[in-house]
């Protein structure tokens, strides 16, 4: 089951659609996890319109009419790997023993909103990605999306995708 995980798109503030290579992607995955900022409806409307799967959740700068269609944490099981989608997670200190007591029946952990790529896994096992942005690098030399691959409960082949700066 191959995997695109993405969040902070803020489409159409930040850019005024998703990369062509993120589109590429999501055609071809299975499933589709997305951690927040939208920020326009429409860029749900295009995801669920093109992704076989999608998980997405709401974040801080999505209104009323995002968070009427969207939950704040998501939840899936795919392929037996337990998955948990959120915005925000916290500050950077403590966050592996914060997510765990957050997320204890979770194998994977996706989150978003500081725009900043992470991969840990914490003492308990439980592994966290954020995929960065892919339309708002921020301060960070790329702008970002993860692909993985999930097979009998097991996460794999995951990949940090950059995009040369605009």
């Amino acid at each position: 089951m191959q995997l695109v995980i993405t969040a902070d798109t803020h489409v159409p503030k930040r850019a005024r659609d998703l990369p062509a290579r993120l589109w590429a992607a999501i055609d071809a995955a299975d499933v589709v996890l997305h951690a927040g900022d939208w920020v326009d409806v429409s860029l749900l409307d295009a995801l669920e319109a093109r992704a076989r799967r999608l998980v997405g959740v709401y974040g801080n700068n999505d209104g009323p009419e995002l968070r009427a269609r969207l939950p704040e944490v998501g939840r899936a099981e795919l392929d037996g790997l337990r998955v948990a989608v959120v915005h925000e997670t916290g500050p950077k200190t403590r966050r592996e023993e914060r997510c765990t007591a957050r997320f204890p029946d979770c194998d994977l952990l996706v989150f978003g909103h500081s725009h900043i790529p992470w991969d840990s896994v914490a003492p308990g096992g439980l592994r966290l990605l954020n995929p960065g942005s892919p339309t708002d690098r921020r301060a960070q030399p790329h702008a970002t999306w993860l692909t993985a691959r999930v097979a009998a409960g097991r996460l794999d082949q995951v990949e940090l995708h950059r995009l040369p700066p605009r």
